[in-house]
């Protein structure tokens, strides 16, 4: 038989069905209004037009499988009545049981996370380079995540063990028999590729996909993720436009069809109120919301639908106009497993697109009196005995809470204790003479709590904790610096790219200057108040100064710090911090926590 009958009874079958849709066109068009606005064939066993998609989401985790210690356990909850609560909040067990509890009654539900999974993590997932939380999160059926700074602390070619499974390529595998699988969700770094090639480092994005319903997910970490990761974790690796990147992928997403899309961005915001209940949206769309992600919103695709963002720690629900001037949801979930956000998505099947004016989302507390999930118990009974031999030695003894990664104030007592071990373990001649120490704030990831963490009892520091305080063992570095270096990199706390969200480097003793709060910039600083020992800072002396090798490489904005010459690599941060501890304190002598007077603050 020739082609051409087929041919025609195909194009009579195309125009009679073109037929039929002009009819049913019609007849929808002379429906009353209202008539048809729950989408085509409601009612006859057909898909209704419209399906909510549940996005759960989080961001921070930084491996605190167990719930945080002290008050970095803690989210802050306003009352009815003004005054604030505080929740302890937060550890694997309970996030699984939240977002399980979450998902019932959902059946279209996606999980997501904003980056910084693993690094700065407890000994608990730290001392086996975060396969534990990997695991967690295996198990907690994560769908997809972004790469935050953490993820690069150990370089790419870990990010990418971690993504594919295989022991670790110096200490091996941890238990025996067992290979370590990886992640069975795509780490997303669509702004993150390697110099050499210029291709992209790990995926840019993944589709979800359920019953014809699809959702892109782009994942971002902040650009400046190198001045924050030691220069071995990033090396050969460039980090490009938050803004630029996401929009060029929603481009790509869309061109491919897939019009609902969700960018995961390691980069956040401080809203005007720490409480996770505050509305950042009062009196305003983002009027509560200021930082680098407000910008970011403000530029990136209306193709975009909602911003799952993280970085800053901070918990809010915030709409955010986009560039066509139309609010957009940006949410962050505190840190730490504290907090989950929970987003209605609302898909329209016929545009494949989010109805953004359906969108809506909360914030919610993972509290510790619901449920614990068993695997999750399991899971950290099973690591925390492999981890018990070295996390349970004592290091020292305390005689009441010591503040770090909880204390708001620019001085922590625990940020002292810090530098103060380190000046006394680098002063002798032969360690490298150094004069003062300077300890940057984010190094420190906890607080030394008093009350027992196991069964060591109250007031003992075990080197489990000792390691969740200082995680990253970085080496240390003494350093000559001019003094007129030295009052540039205290000006550089509060200028340049801290000028915004200033970052306090924490002191030893006898450093002391006074930094004005009331004026901006460099001028916070107040030059004449700075002295070292009672003497005002000579400009053109040569002082030796200690700080961790992350300091040293010029990071967290302290190109100053980064000028350093003449330099010697000490022992580690925690080394140096367990000797002071051990030093300083005994079963009956517990070290008490120190005051804090070494940087006057006006405000």
């Amino acid at each position: 038989m020739s082609a051409t009958p087929q041919k025609n009874r195909a194009t009579r079958r195309v125009l009679a069905a073109a037929a039929g849709l002009a009819t049913v066109g019609a007849l929808v068009a002379a429906m009353p209004a209202g008539a048809h606005d729950r989408g085509p064939g409601h009612g006859h066993g057909h898909k209704p037009r419209t399906v909510d998609v549940q996005l759960l989401s989080f961001n921070d985790l930084h491996g605190n499988l167990e719930p945080p210690a002290g008050s970095a356990g803690n989210v802050s909850e306003t009352q009815p009545d003004g005054t604030v609560k505080a929740i302890p909040a937060g550890g694997v067990e309970y996030l699984a049981t939240s977002l399980r509890t979450a998902r019932k009654g959902n059946p279209y539900s996606v999980t997501a996370a904003g980056g910084d999974m693993v690094g700065a993590s407890p000994l608990l997932s730290g001392l086996f380079h975060d396969e534990p939380t990997i695991e967690a999160l295996n198990g907690l059926d994560l769908d997809v995540t972004a790469v935050g700074n953490h993820e690069f602390d150990e370089g790419a070619a870990e990010l990418a063990r971690l993504q594919n499974g295989g022991c670790h390529p110096v200490e091996g595998c941890y238990e025996k028999g067992k290979e370590f699988e990886g992640a069975d969700f795509p780490y997303l770094a669509a702004n993150v590729t390697e110099e050499k090639t210029g291709k992209p480092l790990l995926k840019p994005y993944t589709v979800w996909k359920k019953n014809g319903v699809k959702i892109g997910f782009i994942g971002v970490t902040l650009e400046g993720t190198p001045d924050i990761v030691t220069a071995n974790g990033v090396k050969g690796l460039a980090f490009h436009d938050e803004v630029e990147t996401i929009n060029k992928y929603a481009r790509e997403l869309d061109r491919k069809g897939v019009k609902s899309i969700v960018a995961l961005i390691h980069e956040g915001g401080a809203p005007a109120s720490t409480s996770y209940n505050y509305d950042c949206d009062s009196p305003g769309a983002g009027d509560g919301i200021s930082g680098p992600i407000v910008d970011i919103a403000k530029g990136i695709t209306p193709k975009v639908d909602a911003l799952v963002t993280g970085h800053t720690h901070q918990a809010y629900v915030c709409t955010v106009p986009d560039p066509a001037g139309k609010p957009r949801m940006v949410t962050s979930a505190s840190s730490f497993g504290k907090v989950y956000t929970d987003t209605t998505l609302t898909y329209d099947r016929r545009t494949k697109d989010i109805v953004r004016t359906s969108v809506k989302s909360a914030n919610h507390v993972v509290t510790r009196d619901q449920a614990r999930a068993t695997d999750m118990t399991r899971l950290i009974d099973r690591w925390n005995k492999l981890a018990a031999p070295i996390a349970s030695k004592p290091q020292g003894w305390i005689s009441a809470d010591i503040n770090g990664r909880g204390s708001t104030a620019p001085e922590k007592p625990l940020g002292n204790v810090i530098a103060d071990a380190q000046l006394e373990g680098l002063a002798p001649a032969d360690k490298g003479g150094a004069e003062v120490a300077f300890m940057n704030p984010g190094g420190i990831r906890a607080d030394l709590v008093h009350k027992a963490s196991g069964g060591e009892g109250d007031g003992v520091v075990t080197y489990g904790e000792a390691f969740t305080v200082q995680p990253f063992t970085n080496m240390m570095n003494v350093v000559d610096l001019t003094g007129a270096q030295l009052v540039t990199a205290l000006q550089q706390q509060v200028s340049g790219s801290n000028a915004a969200s200033p970052k306090i480097l924490q002191v030893s003793e006898g450093l002391t200057y006074t930094l004005d709060l009331t004026k901006s910039g460099a001028d916070r600083v107040v030059v004449g108040t700075i002295k070292l020992n009672g003497a005002a800072i000579d400009p053109a002396r040569t002082y030796r100064v200690a700080m961790n090798e992350f300091l040293a490489g010029g990071g967290d904005g302290f190109a100053a710090l980064g000028e350093g010459t003449n330099k010697l690599v000490g022992a580690s941060d925690l080394d140096l911090f367990n000797a002071y501890l051990a030093a300083h304190s005994t079963a009956t002598a517990p070290l008490a926590p120190p005051a804090t007077d070494r940087i006057t603050v006006l405000q």
